[in-house]
């Protein structure tokens, strides 16, 4: 039996090592390759032009296409810039329709501080259930309204994409000092696996409050 468990567990622990790895390995080949599908116009033209290697080819483009986007962050992030992104949002939004969902969507998922909550919301523990309830769920505050109640999105483990949206009082919404939302992200993918050393420092607080008490 222990010879039997000794080669479980070491079977799980190789697993565990190797399969991220290996699942890292996939994503990037299939990054790379989707990447390189939709550059290769530019790729072409600069192999038939400066007689490159199809990977170095590669690279040019992708560090030619990061320095233009680099170049104009950097302008949009001037009055002037602004003002132009500004005139030009208009316009793609008369042209195109969908243009404003697009950017919104891509704007959460990049992390962009004017749009997307996991950039600047709160992590929050919330009495879902009301004040009578010891039952509180892990969140992030995603809007604050001028009557004071707060808007949050719950996550679900162990895929923090989706979940729901509430609007809460806030005297049903703790703010979590010092947690970050990539901690908070960590807990739910982990199913609450690691919301122990999240709620520490308020856990702590509390516990003195009783002691004092």
């Amino acid at each position: 039996m222990k010879s039997r468990a000794f080669i479980k567990r070491s079977l799980i622990g190789g697993l565990l090592v190797i399969m991220p790895l290996v699942i890292l390995y996939f994503v990037f080949r299939w990054l790379f390759f989707l990447i390189t599908d939709l550059i290769q116009p530019a790729t072409n033209w600069m192999i038939v032009h400066y007689a490159m290697p199809e990977l170095v080819a590669d690279l040019v483009v992708v560090v030619l296409i990061l320095a233009l986007c680099f170049a104009i962050g950097t302008l949009v992030s001037t009055k002037v810039g602004q003002w132009l992104h500004a005139r030009f949002d208009q316009y793609l939004v008369k042209l195109a329709p969908g243009y404003r969902l697009i950017k919104d969507i891509i704007g959460q998922f990049v992390g962009d501080p004017e749009s997307s909550p996991f950039a600047k919301g709160e992590v929050v523990r919330v009495q879902l259930f009301g004040r009578d309830s010891p039952t509180t769920v892990t969140a992030i505050t995603t809007a604050r309204h001028q009557n004071g109640w707060v808007t949050i999105f719950m996550p679900t483990g162990p895929n923090p994409t989706s979940g729901n949206i509430y609007h809460v009082p806030p005297e049903l919404v703790e703010v979590i000092p010092g947690a970050t939302v990539e901690s908070m992200m960590r807990s739910i993918i982990a199913c609450g696996a690691g919301s122990d050393k999240l709620f520490a420092a308020v856990d702590a607080a509390a516990t003195d409050n009783m002691t004092e008490n």
